[in-house]
């Protein structure tokens, strides 16, 4: 108790220098609050948004694993002098049309691993219109619109293929026809982004031929609920399927192109959607009356049957069962030509990169704040021990042992610092949160800019708007001004990756956790400028000093 009364009352006698000490401490507490609510922040994002996020994955063919492949036994043939080793353009062709794409049973298959709380799929397949269905087009008349698509000048842009052209295995259409497996696949309409205007979804899994079409569409063409409409095989004419229209659509979002740059039946006004289990009915029955045919320009024999492509969608409860479900499809049979990922994932991670970026920068400058202020606290320490050595020979000579006296000299230090430690978390606190946020703003802007740049180097440096390039220099100005997107605060691509959906500002900062931190900071600057004052005082002879005296 003697110790701490008179560690107090020499506090009070040296006002100014420990008035010094207590600002330079204060000034390192504020700074270590400010640096440690910038990490726990990113941490706390971060984790409280995995604690809620619903993860989705698929599963794709690994390309760049099967291209290594194909090198590695190209090279080890011709390291043992059985072919040249040349790329097999031929087996490389029956990779990329056949050995690409899972089953739905294979698909199914993974489904049933424990990690796996939901699975859905859905069916593309592109079809033609009919004289009773037109498609939605942005082009004057049917020679515009084939001028275009031939790259001849004439029409507005559109990059589009025209009838008969293949996309792979399939040849595309006016319309793009999307078969859901059930009411989860349909995640636009249970996220609000697209609903029923007029109408009524078809049932769950039906087979009957009951489709819903876009309010674009229907007006186009003079349609409504109950009527029929006609699709055709883009490459057998005679070939045809009638659907209901059950329902009408509208997009309640605008993030849609209503003039398609990429072809007719890309444009999201001519999407038709309907079961899986009705469009797969479709498909087999044009694979039934399906023919070969040989194309006159290639020799390419095709098969007319009316081409599909699946896409499979597992769901887990939290990223934990996403990272466990890679592991379990391995075991099921999944081998190692196809992978695993997460566009949930991706994106989420992609939004934390100026955050994450900021807690990095954070991270270091505690670092340095934490070493300049610990050398500063050393250096006035050991000048306020030099100048109070009579004071340590006297009280060692009146019997007081070294210990006890490199103890007060602790003590003051603690106070001191402990002090200045809870007023900085005080004013750190209160000025966390809008520092962090004017921080991030600014992270977020040299994010945009650097990517801006990235473009401007690639020549697509013009407009930007909601996300997407409307115009680069010396391009076509044909662009309608209004282009929707979807927006948000990025507003740049970076070849072709959305970053709209950067985080740009944090709720809360300091909590309980930084609040420990700081008093294990402040704990650590009293221990390092306090073995100086205990090295000190234990090297003292009381008798020299006291000996030695002006």
């Amino acid at each position: 108790m003697y110790i701490i009364k008179n560690a107090l009352k020499c506090i009070g006698r040296s006002k100014g220098r420990n008035i010094l000490i207590g600002i330079i401490a204060l000034v390192i507490a504020v700074s270590a609050c400010i640096g440690l609510s910038i990490r726990q922040a990113a941490e706390s994002a971060k984790s409280s948004t995995l604690e809620g996020m619903s993860v989705t994955a698929s599963i794709s063919f690994d390309r760049q694993a099967m291209m290594r492949e194909m090198r590695q036994s190209s090279d080890s043939s011709a390291s043992g002098g059985t072919q040249d080793g040349a790329f097999d353009r031929e087996q490389f062709k029956d990779l990329m049309n056949g050995g690409t794409a899972l089953t739905l049973d294979e698909y199914q298959t993974y489904a049933e691993a424990e990690s796996v709380e939901d699975f859905y799929y859905t069916l593309t397949a592109y079809f033609d219109g009919s004289d009773n269905l037109e498609a939605v087009s942005s082009e004057a008349d049917t020679e515009t619109e084939t001028e275009s698509s031939s790259g001849t000048p004439g029409g507005g842009m559109n990059f589009g293929r025209g009838k008969g052209d293949r996309m792979g295995n399939m040849s595309t259409g006016d319309f793009t026809v999307i078969g859901y497996s059930g009411d989860n696949a349909m995640t636009a309409f249970q996220s609000g982004t697209t609903s029923i205007s007029d109408g009524a979804v078809f049932s769950e899994g039906t087979e009957e031929r009951l489709c819903l079409i876009s309010e674009e569409l229907a007006a186009y063409n003079e349609l409504t609920v109950g009527d029929k409409i006609t699709l055709t095989n883009p490459d057998s004419e005679a070939e045809t399927y009638e659907l209901t229209v059950s329902g009408i659509y509208k997009n309640n979002e605008a993030n849609d192109l209503s003039v398609s740059m990429f072809g007719v039946g890309q444009d999201p006004a001519n999407r038709i959607y309907l079961s899986a289990a009705a469009l797969q009915g479709i498909l087999d029955a044009s694979a039934s009356v399906s023919e070969k045919v040989t194309d006159e320009t290639t020799g390419r024999e095709t098969e007319t049957a009316v081409g599909s492509s699946l896409s499979a969608t597992y769901v887990f409860a939290d990223a934990d069962a996403y990272h466990r479900f890679e592991d379990e499809v391995r075991t099921l049979g999944l081998d190692d030509s196809y992978t695993v990922s997460s566009a949930d994932l991706t994106a989420f991670e992609n939004s934390l990169t100026p955050l994450n970026t900021l807690s990095k920068t954070a991270g270091w400058f505690l670092l340095v704040i934490l070493l300049i202020g610990a050398v500063i606290l050393v250096v006035l320490n050991i000048f306020n021990i030099r100048e109070r050595k009579y004071e340590i020979g006297v009280l060692t000579a009146m019997g007081m042992k070294k210990g006890k006296v490199a103890l007060q000299f602790l003590t003051e230090i603690l106070v001191v610092t402990m002090a200045a430690i809870l007023i900085g978390a005080g004013v750190g606190a209160v000025s966390a949160v809008p520092v962090t946020n004017a921080l991030l703003a600014n992270q977020v802007e040299s994010q945009q800019s650097s990517l801006q740049q990235m473009e401007n180097s690639f020549g697509r440096g013009g407009n930007f708007k909601g996300g997407m390039q409307t115009a680069a220099p010396n391009a076509p100005n044909d662009l309608p001004d209004d282009l929707p997107n979807g927006g948000g605060r990025g507003g740049v691509t970076r070849l072709g990756q959305n970053v709209s959906n950067y985080i740009t500002e944090v709720n809360s900062a300091m909590n309980f956790t930084v609040l420990l931190q700081l008093l294990g900071i402040g704990l650590l600057l009293t221990i390092a400028a306090g073995a100086v004052s205990v090295l000190f005082v234990m090297r003292y002879d009381p008798l020299k000093i006291l000996a030695n005296r002006d």
